[in-house]
């Protein structure tokens, strides 16, 4: 099974340093981990320098891995091709570093991921005409055709309203324990992150405050030092844990 390990992680646009040295134990496939942190703390810029977008210090180790190029990166602004259909962009996507000729298998795939994404109806509709959160799930199947060993995804449920975003998070949680794929997901919402991921990293500052466990590391101390606000972690009717706001910290 694939792993991801980064050893004093570093990087910087022009003079300007991101984040440096960042350290973290060994990020396993099948599972998957919540990327967390106020805004402007580097998530992004730290997807980008795991995916090799971005040079800088330090090591990503990847080990266990099968295919040439393991790691994909979905960033958060796709930046979608307007004049292709849906069907189009997403057949483009797999066919990324090979040939063009096109399998009969490749297209069932193709046809499964819109299915089990619930986007078979917007398969020959052209990308400019869909809304963000409709262009955010062609995104995501764009980078699952590429059967990716490691998803990095910026913020992936940003444009969907609640009910696609839990949607979402339920399929990714299932994919990465059937097929063994690391999945790295960058996440505002605190609630999202503990009810779906199993580990955390918590990026704050231009350094890695920590990672482990969801639930050892979302704790009332963590809340108050990084974001800034008095919360408490309680269990809902259903045995699941939420974040409760009380108030912002001056």
């Amino acid at each position: 099974m694939v792993a991801l390990r980064l050893e004093a992680v570093g990087a910087q646009y022009g003079r300007h340093r991101i984040f440096s040295d960042i350290t973290t134990s060994d990020i396993s496939g099948g599972a998957l981990t919540a990327v967390i942190g106020p805004n402007a703390a580097g998530k992004s810029t730290l997807f980008k320098r795991i995916a090799s977008l971005l040079k800088g210090d330090g090591v990503v180790h990847v080990s266990g891995e099968e295919s040439l190029r393991p790691i994909c990166y979905m960033p958060q602004d796709t930046g979608a091709n307007a004049v292709l259909t849906v069907y189009e962009s997403v057949l483009l996507a797999s066919k990324q570093g090979s040939g063009w000729k096109v399998a009969d298998n490749e297209l069932l795939e193709i046809d499964r991921i819109l299915k089990a994404l619930k986007i078979t109806d917007l398969a020959f509709r052209d990308l400019g005409e869909l809304s963000g959160g409709q262009r955010q799930l062609v995104a995501i199947a764009q980078a699952l055709v590429r059967k990716p060993e490691i998803l990095l995804m910026d913020e992936p449920t940003s444009a969907l309203d609640l009910f696609r975003q839990i949607e979402v998070l339920q399929f990714m949680h299932s994919l990465a324990r059937e097929t063994g794929i690391a999945v790295l997901i960058a996440l505002h919402d605190l609630n999202h992150a503990m009810r779906y991921c199993e580990h955390v990293l918590v990026v704050a500052d231009g350094r890695l405050v920590v990672n482990g466990p969801t639930l050892e590391v979302i704790t009332p101390a963590l809340l108050r030092d990084v974001y800034r606000v008095e919360a408490r972690v309680e269990t809902c009717t259903h045995g699941r844990p939420m974040v409760v706001v009380d108030a912002a910290l001056g």
